[in-house]
């Protein structure tokens, strides 16, 4: 009986697994090449993580899974031969990449913003620590009488279509001139203020509510909203609560509850202006009821 020795003189053909192995190997060699395919495949796997990451919990991740389902559509009705369905579908495909553009339209715009974040912005003035002072006064002041209240704060994004749809006010940022806006008797109070730098752009303006469903179902419309500017733009918006009188923060459409005004204060700081010391921060005296809503 004759033996298979496995070798008939010539070169034998490697299996697709030691192909594999050898391509993994070669890629540990010190060449540009290799430096170009670990790069353009770390690339890769960084925008597959991604890209579920962005849109999970939001609108976006439901049209994720339809356009998964859709493609397991397409595949399966190749294979069991749905010649029509089959004939359907690919041509609805050519139309896929304007369709996802228009259904990804605020991920996309959400994920460009975070990019440009890391790039340094010019001609943005930094809030004063002053203007800071007042808007934690505000809000503190605010939330001892459980008055509810939506401040948004530009950064870099210019909040100009909000503001429109407002009224018009282009005053200085005071402690008493939020409280008395979202006063519950005042015309302005149904709706957010808009401050830009230094200054009071607008009140009674209407913003875009949050479609997230990561936000408790319990969440109400003023909170949406805060979290929905800061969705579509890059801002900062502070939230008071009318039935329990908390502050919460909003920013990059992800809601912060804060347990006291000191900790909205350092939160401002942080997002608002580069590192101060305490040296740079104004002192002023505090009412007993400030106090008392610190606590």
């Amino acid at each position: 009986m004759r033996r298979w020795s496995g070798y008939n003189g010539a070169a034998r053909k490697a299996t697709p697994l030691e192909e594999i192995r050898r391509r993994l190997t070669s890629l540990f060699d010190p060449t540009w090449d290799n430096f170009v395919h670990v790069a353009d495949i770390l690339l890769v796997a960084l925008l597959i993580y991604q890209v579920p990451r962005l849109i999970r919990g939001t609108r976006g991740w439901r049209i994720f899974l339809g356009v998964i389902a859709f493609l397991v559509l397409l595949g399966l009705s190749s294979l069991l031969k749905l010649d029509t369905l089959h004939w359907l579908l690919d041509k609805a495909t050519a139309l896929g990449p304007v369709a996802l553009v228009i259904l990804f339209l605020p991920e996309l715009r959400q994920a460009l913003e975070g990019v440009v974040s890391f790039v340094p912005q010019f001609g943005v003035s930094a809030t004063e620590a002053r203007t800071i002072e007042e808007l934690v006064a505000a809000s503190a002041e605010l939330s001892s009488q459980n008055t509810g209240a939506l401040i948004v704060v530009e950064r870099t994004a210019s909040l100009n279509e909000l503001a429109e749809n407002g009224v018009q006010l282009d005053a200085r940022v005071t402690s008493p001139l939020l409280g008395s806006i979202f006063y519950e008797k005042n015309p302005l109070h149904d709706g957010a203020a808009i401050v830009r730098g230094d200054r009071l752009r607008a009140a009674a303006c209407r913003l875009p509510l949050s479609e997230s469903t990561r936000l408790d179902r319990h969440v109400h419309m003023r909170h949406r909203a805060a979290v929905g500017v800061t969705e579509n733009f890059d801002c900062v918006a502070i939230v008071v609560s009318e039935e329990r009188g908390t502050i919460s923060l909003a920013v990059g459409g992800q809601l912060e509850r804060l347990s006291t005004p000191a900790e909205l204060r350092e939160r401002l700081n942080q997002e608002l202006r580069s590192p101060v010391t305490d040296d740079d921060r104004p002192r002023r005296p505090r009412s007993k009821k400030k106090q008392e809503a610190a606590v």
